[in-house]
């Protein structure tokens, strides 16, 4: 570890987990936990679980659970040096300077190199922008109606027409040729040397949503191609866990985000007053970014261009984006192709009318969809009236589906008997769409072979039994001599279970978010939060209470036995093993 595990616990300890939490999710109280959407998986009923006593959370959707590094680990994307940090700094502590291993100073540095290579850069292009080189570049912005002001808050630069000026740049501040192979900003040849990957173009900064720079785009200046170009996947930028100018938007006040297409969609509507745009980098829109999106919002409006290009885009983002949990809309902004042109020729107040008045995604969908047929041609008119119809049948919420089979039949002048006979037909024939016959990783239900289902049965007194003691501390003293961690064979367990006796024994309390700072791996991090974080079904009666408890002691106790007794040959061993077997007959464990 690179803090020690007394500074690991203070800091934990002085960050309560439903504070930090509900700083990114929204949380209610509800008993003795609080409640909200998880933001690791997509679903519209709160199962996202926080525990102030516990310092815990679990999803009982996807079984996402951990403690509040955990969750900054997950959420921000954090190594767990920099969840601490971020921890200490947010309590006021000073961190003592770090113990590190070779192997972990070694990556640290990397980043941190990095991180200052890329700052270095959107510097060096924001300067160059001001200097006489970059005049073509300054009367580009210019040109587009972009302010000193706007330039100066998304750090807008230009990339010289020398091909290697960065490198040499660079190279003056002491970095080297391996560095900056790495770095994405230049490419390295044997014979050649270093050379830019950006030249001759204007600079737009890429900034994590913690507002550092972790690569770039460029449009070229002229007649160059590619038009735009990006930074390629460093160990900081990854495309589908970033959205440009969302460093921004997610501080807005606004309570959609509006996703646009490009760099200078989102600058333009920033300097019109909405701060709430954002735009993938350059690439496909991808459910990553349906995730992420869903983590600052729940409503989001597409700003795409609207030619026919931007409308297969927008297609494409629609259930993605639904399938996220979130709200969609589609703005419209005909006749003008985009965000920019609008704003310049009809100005803000014209744009937020058009935001107040965006079609919702189904209304969108079959706009489409209704192109597509020519709507003076009774024959073709008639298809598209099939294919409504199926559309419409996909919709399982009634209410809904009645609402939209009104909207469609007045929008389209369908109907609205024809059309709902017409829906219920598509509905009864069992028709579903490709869409929503496909299976994803969340709705699969994993296939066990009969020995693992064995294997499971046979651990599950181990957890319950762990889950008895998280919740009733008081048990460890009623089960001195009868249990011990030994008792608890399966690995996973076992470690739990020394670490909470351990605990008990020196604290006579247990603290399970503490515990769960051993954990490295994700999937053992997992399994010991739903540990931690299940709650015991009580039965009404004290008896019946006591019965279940003893009985699950006796399990786990059994279990044991036969494993001692499958690893020895000592007869005087089995012996004593079988009358211990035995002596539990007569148990009785009172609560």
């Amino acid at each position: 570890m690179i803090y020690g595990e007394d500074i690991i616990e203070e800091v934990r300890s002085r960050n309560d987990i439903v504070d930090v939490i509900s700083t990114y999710v929204p949380l209610k109280k509800k008993g003795s936990s609080y409640f909200g959407l998880c933001p690791f998986h997509n679903e519209k009923s709160p199962s996202f679980s926080v525990s102030r006593d516990k310092q815990m959370y679990y999803c009982f959707g996807c079984g996402a659970g951990g403690n509040v590094y955990t969750f900054l680990m997950e959420y921000e994307n954090f190594s767990f040096p920099e969840a601490v940090r971020f921890l200490a700094e947010r309590a006021g502590m000073e961190l003592p300077e770090e113990e590190m291993n070779e192997e972990a100073r070694r990556q640290m540095d990397e980043k941190a190199r990095l991180r200052e290579m890329n700052k270095l850069a959107a510097n060096y292009f924001y300067y160059l922008l001001h200097s006489k080189r970059g005049k073509r570049g300054l009367e580009y912005f210019k040109k587009r109606g972009i302010t000193e002001e706007t330039i100066r808050h998304f750090g807008l630069g230009f990339a010289d027409i020398y091909s290697d000026d960065l490198y040499r740049f660079l190279k003056s501040k002491g970095y080297k040729d391996e560095e900056l192979k790495d770095s994405a900003l230049v490419s390295i040849d044997e014979k050649r040397g270093g050379s830019d990957k950006f030249w001759n173009r204007v600079m737009f900064p890429i900034m994590d949503v913690n507002n550092r720079v972790i690569g770039f785009g460029g449009r070229v200046m002229g007649d160059g191609t590619p038009k735009y170009l990006n930074s390629r996947e460093t160990k900081l930028f990854d495309k589908s866990r970033n959205l440009y100018g969302l460093n921004f938007a997610r501080k807005s006040r606004k309570n959609e985000i509006i996703l646009c297409e490009g760099y200078m969609d989102v600058i333009s509507m920033h300097q019109a007053g909405f701060t709430n745009a954002v735009a993938a980098l350059g690439t496909a829109f991808t459910s990553g970014h349906g995730t992420l999106l869903r983590r600052y919002t729940e409503n989001v409006i597409l700003s795409f261009d609207s030619d026919e290009a931007g409308q297969r885009a927008v297609l494409r983002a629609i259930p993605i984006l639904k399938d996220a949990g979130l709200n969609v809309r589609v703005l419209d902004l005909t006749p003008h192709k985009d965000p920019d042109e609008f704003i310049k020729e009809q100005g803000k107040e014209a744009l937020e009318e058009r935001i107040r008045k965006a079609v919702s995604s189904f209304m969108f969908q079959i706009k489409v969809l209704a192109g597509r047929y020519n709507q003076d041609d009774p024959e073709e008119k008639t298809k598209f009236q099939h294919e409504a119809a199926k559309q419409l049948a996909e919709i399982g919420e009634p209410l809904e589906r009645k609402n939209y089979i009104e909207a469609v039949s007045r929008e389209y002048y369908i109907g609205q008997k024809d059309l709902t006979d017409l829906v219920e037909y598509y509905g009864t024939k069992g028709y579903v769409s490709s869409r929503e016959n496909m299976k994803t990783p969340e709705r699969e239900q994993r296939r066990v072979s009969g020995s693992e289902e064995k294997e499971e049965k046979k651990r599950q007194p181990q957890k319950l039994l762990l889950t008895w003691l998280v919740n009733e501390p008081v048990l460890f003293d009623r089960l001195k001599g009868i249990i011990g961690p030994d008792d608890f064979y399966e690995p996973i367990y076992h470690g739990a279970a020394l670490m909470l006796f351990e605990q008990y024994e020196k604290e006579k309390k247990v603290i399970p978010a503490r515990i769960l700072n051993q954990y490295t791996d994700s999937e053992d991090q997992k399994k010991i939060a739903e540990l931690f974080n299940t709650t015991l079904k009580m039965e009404p009666s004290p008896e019946d209470n006591d019965k279940a408890l003893t009985d699950i002691v006796r399990r786990v106790k059994e279990d044991s036995i036969e494993q001692q007794m499958n690893g020895t040959n000592d007869i005087l061993k089995w012996q004593e093993l079988i009358r211990e077997k035995g002596s539990l007959s007569g148990l009785h464990i009172s609560i």
